[in-house]
């Protein structure tokens, strides 16, 4: 179907924003590889990072066919302020706790997110939807369980490092849903509801699992979105993780890989 230049511009957006966010959490995840707090978190971190990659890559395919840069050149060619991801995805892995607690965070608004697509009239993000459902359901299992583990089955010290992984991660959450321009053009045309409807979703979710955690989460009134990324505002961690994930194929930018 075509699209005016308004509803393209829309759709470029909402793609680089999702494409984005999982291309910079998948590294985030893979940085756990040979480092789990045991084994299996090693493995299914390592796992969990291959399905952003290949999440990311098919998001920067549908670009490509919008006539956007092929998905290496929009990975790896972009420094900071061309990136529309949200700044929660961009803080280092400040322990498993923090790593833990942004997955189970991230992963289920991206679970609703992508629920939300599946009817979208924007067909091939539609399709992908459908395709990578399986996918984020193990994610948001996978958090949800040692989330509610760590909470309120571990000791008081697991507990605490919980609470506190929350309160600093949960500003930068709200990120997520950073308002943006294209909002009301995403919904109109029948492609995507909206960021509201999204954190609304994501809040009525998230609730009862954290209190199953017995974990506190933060009032809303008293909270300070962490806004930015989606304009291209990013904190301080990002442009050296874009230098080091893109090093080797910018040392040879027409090599043949």
């Amino acid at each position: 179907m075509g699209h005016d230049p308004s509803t393209l511009a829309a759709i470029k957006d909402l793609l680089y924003r999702m494409a984005d966010d999982s291309l910079i959490l998948g590294h985030r995840h893979s940085e756990w590889t040979g480092l789990g707090p045991i084994l299996e978190e090693d493995i299914a971190f390592c796992s969990i990072a291959q399905d952003k990659l290949g999440h990311a890559y098919a998001l920067y395919r549908l670009l490509h066919g919008l006539g956007e840069p092929e998905p290496d050149r929009a990975a790896f060619f972009r420094d900071a302020p061309e990136f529309r991801c949200c700044h929660l995805v961009e803080y280092p892995n400040d322990g498993y706790d923090f790593s833990l607690m942004r997955h189970f965070l991230f992963d289920i608004a991206e679970q609703w997110r992508y629920h939300l697509l599946e009817q979208s009239r924007y067909e091939p993000l539609a399709q992908l939807a459908r395709k990578v459902r399986g996918e984020i359901k193990y994610h948001v299992f996978h958090a949800t369980q040692w989330v509610v583990q760590l909470g309120a089955r571990g000791n008081q010290e697991s507990h605490e490092r919980m609470q506190r992984a929350l309160e600093v991660a949960f500003p930068l959450a709200l990120g997520i849903f950073e308002p943006v321009p294209y909002d009301e053009i995403l919904e109109q045309a029948g492609i995507f509801p909206g960021e509201r409807v999204l954190q609304e979703r994501w809040l009525e979710t998230i609730t009862p699992i954290l209190e199953r955690a017995t974990l506190r989460l933060p009032d809303l009134r008293s909270v300070v979105p962490s806004y930015g990324g989606r304009r291209g505002i990013h904190t301080d961690y990002l442009q050296p993780l874009l230098d080091e994930m893109g090093e080797v194929i910018r040392s040879e930018p027409d090599a043949v890989w």
